[in-house]
């Protein structure tokens, strides 16, 4: 990939993109130890805001994923939103917060 494709490519096909090629080294193994792998591997690697953004895709059709990533998405860590995480410190959400974690 040539450094003007990857500028084109948006964050939600660069999340695709870097969740199969997890799902493709992890396709060599049996079923249950890929859907495990692939699991473990977003789970240590990828920040909050990256799982985030990857379960708001799941929730809306999960088009392009991988069958082994969608499969461990149920191992996944799935991230609080940021308006959770005020009410959890006791800080009063913003209504921004708010309505981004109601959408």
């Amino acid at each position: 990939m040539s450094h003007d494709e990857d500028h084109i490519m948006s964050t939600g096909e660069k999340l695709v993109r870097m969740a199969n090629q997890i799902a493709a080294f992890f396709h060599s193994r049996p079923r249950e130890e890929g859907v495990a792998g692939v699991a473990e591997h977003i789970n240590k690697f990828w920040e909050p805001r990256m799982r985030r953004q990857f379960f708001e895709m799941l929730d809306s059709g999960g088009e392009g994923f991988d069958e082994l990533v969608v499969a461990a998405s149920a191992r996944i860590k799935r991230p609080i939103t940021p308006a959770e995480a005020d009410r959890k410190l006791g800080v009063e959400a913003s209504p921004g917060d708010i309505a981004a974690s109601q959408s």
